[in-house]
């Protein structure tokens, strides 16, 4: 029997026909697991990921394999999406057992949970050096029957190394010791990393390392003259990426990483957290140089969400698959016939751009197929006319194929860092259908993300509904969104962030780091509560949870709100400065700490005043808008400043104002003294 058929992940429905006996996360596999007295087989991975596929195919779909995995153990499937605590707490322990991390995760677990053994893909036979997946299951099997005093000895010890193997345990500091020094030594130490030839940090696989760069954008605004390398490392990142085969030049939007280190070759799902993270690292990127080449990379990238990502009855959905027809990355290959017959005149220049050849520079390990990945041979060239022209007819081309599957749950965190560089861009380039399709998002989400007591939830599905209780990145991810809407659109989105804020600091809440944990108060008991201070594939619920907070203190005046967050920043400054590429957002959150802010004002319905102040890269800088005079009661930036016929802007620092502006050129100007 298999019970993932009515779960609200499609990741776990796609494993709904397996002849594995599969469990959800959940008591019963638990308590089937001790009526058996059987180990846990779990299994945890996300419906984009290609390895997770692979493995499937070889190991989960074949009826031999499967009838020891029904023999043998209690097999439960998990979403890392979904879950990312029970994805938190087992990576963990898989990390502590090999030293490294991946998906598909294999963990093997007592039946109270406890890890004793675990890997990433295995084969489902010996093959290349690694041990097969039928060889491992009877092993494990064996020690649990011959070997039992071991293996639980072994869980204990490996569970208490999860615990200790914790940053909180080693925070030490108070808000006293927040110091402009951490930034200068984060940025010393990112140098070293620092890939002059191909952009990025460190080797590969290589991740679009969008928080990074922010930081790099950031700190050359601000000390231009103590970081003279800082845009250098951030342009030549930026153009790399945005040349190399992880863009999608047909269709816009960014694949996962690069599985080389000049960004060619991706795995070839679409996250919306990457689109999310490089929208708003283009966009400052073009705030700050004017290259027209990032703002069509931002204007491509989320016409590819609202495009493709955008559900048709609100949200954005999670990502699109990396296979097509079985095949990796077929829907994004192309051959030199392919582009002759579609693009005509222009078919040369096309194929010369982009370097297609005969041969490909691509080939899926698994069917052989092979094709060209398009990426600019020449970086930095500008889009010859042929080129541009050629490009919406491949589009209308690729439109006919198959198209990867599509994940189309809607995650209440990734939604959230998409609509904020929604909100940005819009307000920047004035785009005002942009600011109209955020705004229906945050409508979605503050509506049917919600339980009926106001409680947070993680993830919607058309025909699930929202089922799993929100974590504490779903909760920063948007406020963060909110308190952008709230300076770029309305004064009025403040309401929900205040009150999102109030409640994840009491749910979720670290009286002794100052920070937050993964789950709330509320939720399931894990075999240790989870918590995370870096910033990887996505920042963590703490980088996000300071940024928010923070934000949200100087608008409203009340620095308590922000209280835990500083003195957790204070105790990661120095761990920070000496792994900076591990806490770009942090570090992003450590600089609205220890810089002067500047605090605005608009009151008024003139989108010259929003797009005035959003053309600008800053540190610390907090606002809010009020096209309509209301939202008094909100923030004391508004207090004392009534609706008038001309849109007034206020800078102001502490709350004490300058005179009003009534002139979007002249508050520019002001705003860059």
């Amino acid at each position: 029997m298999n019970r993932l058929a009515d779960e609200t992940s499609p990741y776990l429905r796609q494993h709904a026909a397996n002849p594995v006996d599969w469990y959800p996360w959940g008591a019963d596999a638990f308590d089937r697991a001790r009526e058996q007295d059987r180990p846990i087989l779990l299994s945890v991975g996300y419906s984009a990921c290609h390895w997770c596929h692979v493995m499937a195919h070889e190991s989960f779909e074949d009826p031999d394999i499967a009838a020891v995995m029904n023999r043998l153990f209690v097999n439960v499937k998990v979403d890392r999406e979904e879950r990312p605590d029970v994805d938190a707490v087992y990576m963990a322990a898989v990390q502590a057992m090999t030293g490294r991390g991946g998906w598909p995760m294999t963990v093997f677990l007592t039946p109270d949970g406890q890890p004793f053994y675990g890997g990433t893909y295995f084969p489902p036979a010996d093959r290349h050096g690694m041990p097969g997946f039928v060889r491992i299951m009877e092993a494990v099997a064996d020690i649990w029957t011959t070997q039992r005093p071991d293996v639980l000895e072994q869980a204990t010890k490996l569970q208490d190394a999860i615990e200790a193997n914790t940053l909180r345990d080693r925070l030490s500091g108070t808000p006293d010791t927040l110091t402009q020094v951490v930034l200068d030594r984060a940025y010393e130490n990112i140098i070293p990393l620092f890939d002059a030839v191909d952009g990025g940090f460190g080797r590969a696989p290589k991740f679009p390392p969008a928080m990074t760069i922010d930081f790099l954008v950031r700190r050359h605004q601000v000390e231009p003259d103590a970081t003279p390398d800082a845009m250098r490392m951030a342009t030549t990142t930026l153009d790399a990426m945005a040349a190399g085969g992880i863009y999608d030049h047909v269709g816009g939007g960014f694949a996962r990483y690069s599985t080389d280190t000049t960004w060619l070759v991706p795995h070839f799902e679409k996250m919306l957290y990457d689109q999310a993270l490089l929208v708003g690292a283009y966009l400052r990127g073009h705030l700050v140089t004017g290259r027209a080449r990032y703002r069509e990379v931002v204007e491509e990238t989320i016409d590819y969400v609202l495009r493709d990502l955008r559900h048709d009855r609100g949200g954005f959905v999670s990502a699109q698959d990396a296979d097509s027809e079985g095949i990796e990355g077929k829907f994004y290959l192309w051959s030199v016939d392919e582009i002759s017959a579609i693009c005509g005149d222009d078919a040369a220049e096309v194929i010369r751009y982009f370097g297609v050849t005969d041969a490909g520079n691509f080939t899926d390990p698994h069917t052989g197929y092979s094709g060209s990945i398009l990426a600019q041979v020449d970086r930095v060239e500008d889009r010859p006319d042929a080129v541009r022209r050629a490009l919406p007819q491949l589009l209308a081309a690729r439109s006919t194929r198959v198209r990867p599957g599509l994940d189309d749950k809607v995650l209440t965190a990734w939604n959230g860092l998409f609509t904020r560089s929604l909100i940005e861009a819009a307000a920047a380039f004035g785009r005002a259908d942009w600011m109209e399709a955020a705004r229906t998002n945050l409508e979605f989400l503050v509506t049917h993300l919600r339980s009926g007591e106001g409680r947070l939830l993680r993830s919607w599905q058309a025909d699930g509904g929202a089922r799993v209780l929100g974590y504490a990145e779903d909760y920063a991810a948007l406020i963060g969104a909110l308190v952008t809407m709230a300076e770029f659109d309305h004064v009025r989105w403040l309401a929900p962030a205040i009150e999102l804020a109030q409640d994840l600091r009491a749910r979720f809440g670290d009286p002794e780091s100052g920070g937050v944990f993964t789950t709330g108060a509320d939720a399931e008991a894990l075999i240790t509560r989870p918590q995370d201070f870096f910033d990887n594939a996505t920042p963590s619920e703490n980088s996000l949870t300071a940024d928010a907070l923070l934000r949200l203190a100087a608008i409203t005046g009340d620095a308590e709100i922000a209280s835990g967050s500083r003195r957790l920043l204070a105790a990661l400054g120095p761990t920070m400065a000496m792994h900076p590429t591990s806490f770009g957002r942090l570090l992003g959150a450590y600089e609205r700490a220890v810089t002067p802010a500047t605090e605005l004002a608009i009151v008024g319905a003139d989108d010259a005043f929003v797009a005035a102040w959003a053309a600008r890269v800053s540190t610390n800088d907090v606002g809010v808008r009020s096209p309509d005079g209301t939202g008094v009661e909100l923030t004391p930036l508004l207090a004392g400043r009534p609706l008038t016929e001309r849109t007034l802007a206020y800078l102001c620092t502490d709350f004490v104002c300058q005179a009003p502006v009534d002139d979007a050129a002249q508050l520019r100007s002001e705003l860059d003294v």
